[in-house]
């Protein structure tokens, strides 16, 4: 079976619930805070996804940074979460790196 999942890069609180109405049901942020001025918090998209009912997790990294426990937290994230799934960064790269990994190291479920 196929995973439904979306790669994009930042998203704002603002755009949470828009995302919820065209029927994302968890968003996953690989994006530290601070990177950039500006840019959303962390907190602030999850409020927002509290807000509109989508699940949301952040388990960010820096682009060169990715480790095992990274992977392994996002798969297990991932495996027990509705679909479909939005998952960000700055560009939507690094997300689906760590995605790619996953699938690699065959931690994510069918």
């Amino acid at each position: 079976m196929a995973h439904n999942i979306t790669f994009k890069g930042q998203i704002t609180p603002e755009q949470v619930a828009e995302l919820a109405k065209e029927g994302f049901k968890t968003i996953i942020n690989n994006r530290p805070d601070g990177e950039e001025p500006n840019q959303p918090t962390s907190a602030d998209i999850e409020a927002a996804a509290k807000q509109a009912g989508v699940a949301y997790k952040e388990i960010s990294f820096a682009g060169p940074s990715l480790t095992q426990q990274h992977v392994e937290d996002f798969a297990d994230f991932f495996n027990q979460s509705e679909q479909p799934i939005l998952i960000f960064c700055r560009t939507g790269a690094r997300s689906t790196g760590i995605y790619e990994t996953a699938k690699q190291m065959d931690l994510l479920d069918d």
